[in-house]
């Protein structure tokens, strides 16, 4: 079996797609959950509407410090430039939040800025409700060790790509989920996955 085979007539098994990904180790996971394209992510969006809601605890694990960084290895749904990682960390203790602060860590990230965003729990009247949003209208007021420096998202070209800016999450497996791109609160036929490094 390979990834590809939980994809057919325009649908996704879900519940096949989870078994399948919890049983690969590690890097076996990230190369098949990075694998997909963007019909597939488009899919796997669809199918993952009724997944029990994530928590922020899915991107940072309630064992992990803060400040403390987590790679999620991603690729999108656009044509050019797809792979990418979303790093996390939970706040430091003196910003006294749940929230979590991240930023985006591609190749292009000298001219699009790092993407800095919060992430933090959907709310009733938000886009959707799969429990997680990556919100790039809010700025983290921290940032772990070695982070690049902080850049406003509506500085430089970050304006055309994050400002304004929100990512809802759906879950897909213990490591692995599903975005969808939004901007002033329209959607964005933009999805993409996101596999946890561990």
């Amino acid at each position: 079996m390979t990834i590809s085979s939980y994809f057919s007539n325009g649908a996704c098994d879900l519940k096949g797609l989870a078994t399948y990904l919890d049983g690969l180790d590690a890097q076996a996971r990230i190369a098949a959950s990075t694998s997909l394209n963007g019909a597939q992510q488009a899919q796997l969006w669809e199918a993952a509407a009724n997944a029990a809601p994530l928590t922020l605890g899915h991107f940072v694990p309630n064992n992990i410090q803060p400040l403390q960084a987590i790679i999620h290895y991603g690729k999108n749904s656009l044509p050019l430039f797809t792979k990418f990682q979303k790093r996390f960390c939970k706040a430091e203790a003196a910003a006294n939040t749940p929230n979590l602060w991240g930023y985006n860590e591609q190749v292009l990230k000298v001219f699009t800025g790092p993407g800095y965003f919060v992430c933090k729990a959907t709310k009733p009247g938000d886009l959707d409700n799969g429990g997680v949003v990556i919100d790039y209208t809010d700025e983290p007021t921290g940032k772990a060790e070695g982070w690049p420096t902080f850049i406003p998202n509506n500085k430089r070209l970050s304006r055309f790509i994050y400002n304004g800016t929100k990512d809802y999450m759906r879950g897909v497996s213990q490591h692995v989920s599903i975005g969808r791109a939004s901007r002033a609160d329209k959607w964005m036929d933009n999805w993409f996955v996101l596999c946890r490094q561990a």
